[in-house]
């Protein structure tokens, strides 16, 4: 392959030079460190505890197939009970077919082996699957969500892993907390006794190791007792025979007299079966009973009923408690409808005439919510109501949010304009122009007026106090401040500590009020009306 003189033939004729002959042979190239290196080592797996099936052929079978498929499967005997419970004949429930139970039983186990729960599910405690379907009917009749078709009860919390598949171990009474800290405290001691040996310098200082200040605790209750650790051990022992009810210590004990679980409320609404017309009103302290409630063309009937009686004998206790019934009624069936709001209006009419602001408030707040889901009724009409009720009670957050949801259309309304009108008065101190308003309210408007129209003739007489001395016709304050009569008027000065103001002075027949030491007394009696505002208006 080379020339005599053993070089390459690039080589043999100078630096650089190559030679007309060509002797270009391609080599393997050489690793001069493979023969020295042992080959990588090979992986080889565990076996697995479950045997692994793999695809086979058609018409194939593996060995390792058909052995698995004959080895027989263990069940446990929690799942075996349940199975046998399914099948009792006390368990069947009639309208269920046993196709339906068996699919059912099928769905479940599969999924809790799917899931690898066989041994953690409360198999004792779960609904069979008879149950399961009846549920399910039920809750389709009552209009709720039906219940997924592999439904399982939720699983209970798993048992540590220390304890065996099927038993019913007893747990310590000891909390979750305190038995994490006694492992890590013995595992760092375990952890302490090893690495004695080399111990770091800081270890060895006043404050002793790790351990001993861990151990510190037990070496205190090693100590023989004194006459404080004796009355404390007595305290304790008095503590515990106190509560310890049933003759057995710690707080797992079961009482003897434990009450029985509630029973469970039923799903959805009531539908209610009493036929009665008139009913007493009790504020529910458990699950409505449908026996004494009314259903919705009873209470139709009731309700032209109250309304005969409202006209005829006006007794506003019988009524209100009357309509409070009805209202349970609706909410307990869940019925809301044109019907719905009528009642609620109706109600907050009555409420209105009798200056009852609480149960007004409450017919109030429930309209809103009516009328926002367009169930009919007369909202105009009320959203007037509710802007001057915020008048009264003096809520500018309330006022801020009614004026902020109005409508173009809500503000052509008759209702809402004058009640817009009475807050512009008010707001720019225009007492002449809120009395014009006062003497000529739209539908029941006047009633919640006569609520602050006291405090605003206060208001009024401090401010023509300031303006009209010495003094001031009688007459003048009897048309400005919407009284009827002279004789109203000079009562209304003199309830408000004004006897003073009415000495007789008369010029031209005409009676006088003297202004000029009156203003101190209106001020006062303006600070105080607004000072305290019943919010609820309850009587």
């Amino acid at each position: 392959m080379y020339s005599a003189s053993g070089a390459p033939p690039w080589l043999s004729n100078g630096y650089g030079h190559h030679t007309a002959q060509h002797a270009y042979i391609p080599v393997q190239t050489r690793n001069p460190y493979a023969s020295s290196l042992p080959p990588p080592p090979t992986y080889i797996p565990q076996p697995l505890n479950h045997t692994l099936r793999t695809p086979s052929a058609p018409g194939t079978s593996s060995p390792a197939s058909s052995d698995s498929a004959k080895q027989k499967v263990e069940w446990p005997q929690t799942v075996r009970d349940y199975v046998n419970r399914c099948f009792a004949a006390e368990t069947q429930i009639p309208g269920v077919a046993r196709e339906e139970m068996e699919k059912r039983l099928k769905d479940v186990i599969t999924d809790a082996a799917k899931r690898n729960m066989l041994y953690t599910y409360q198999w004792d405690a779960m609904l069979l699957p008879q149950q399961m379907i009846a549920e399910e009917r039920k809750r389709a009749a009552l209009g709720l969500q039906a219940l997924p078709p592999n439904f399982v009860p939720p699983p209970p919390p798993q048992l540590p892993l220390s304890y065996a598949p099927g038993t019913n171990p007893v747990l310590p009474a000891h909390s979750g907390s305190e038995t994490l800290r006694k492992r890590k405290s013995s595992e760092m001691s375990v952890d302490m006794d090893n690495n004695n040996q080399s111990q770091p310098p800081w270890r060895t200082k006043k404050g002793g190791s790790l351990e001993d200040r861990m151990s510190a605790p037990d070496k205190r209750q090693r100590t023989e007792p004194g006459p404080t650790s004796s009355k404390l051990n007595s305290t304790l022992e008095h503590r515990r025979r106190r509560f310890d009810l049933d003759g057995r210590s710690g707080s797992n004990s079961p009482r003897k007299h434990a009450s029985p679980p509630a029973p469970a409320e039923p799903l959805g609404p009531v539908i209610g079966r009493c036929q009665k017309l008139e009913k007493n009103y009790f504020r529910l302290t458990a699950a409505p009973n449908p026996d004494h409630v009314r259903p919705l063309d009873i209470l139709k009937q009731t309700l032209d009923l109250l309304k005969k009686k409202w006209k005829e004998q006006g007794n506003y206790g019988y009524i209100c408690d009357q309509f409070k019934s009805m209202r349970q009624d609706l909410t307990v069936q869940h019925i809301k409808n044109e019907f719905t709001t009528n009642v609620y209006e109706i109600h907050a009419r009555i409420a209105l005439e009798k200056g009852d602001l609480g149960e007004y408030n409450q017919c109030q707040t429930q309209l809103k919510t009516l009328y926002a889901q367009n169930l009919g009724g007369h909202p105009t009409e009320f959203l007037a109501y509710r802007i001057l009720y915020f008048i009264y009670t003096c809520n500018r957050t309330g006022m801020n949010d009614v004026l902020s949801e109005l409508t173009q259309t809500d503000r052509q309304s008759k209702a809402v304009k004058h009640a817009l009108a009475v807050r512009s008065a008010l707001a720019l101190g225009n007492y002449h122009q809120f009395f014009k308003l006062y003497l000529d309210p739209p539908n029941m408007g006047a009633y919640l007026m006569d609520m602050f129209i006291g405090r605003e003739r206060l208001a009024a007489l401090a401010t023509i106090s300031k303006v009209y001395k010495p003094a001031i016709k009688l007459r003048f304050i009897t048309e400005e401040l919407a009284f009827e009569t002279d004789a109203e008027a000079a009562q209304f000065i003199v309830d408000h500590g004004g006897q003073e103001l009415l000495k007789e002075v008369k010029k031209d027949g005409d009676d006088f009020v003297q202004m000029a030491t009156g203003n101190r007394l209106f001020e006062d009696a303006k600070n105080a009306a607004f000072s305290s505002v019943d919010i609820k208006g309850q009587i």
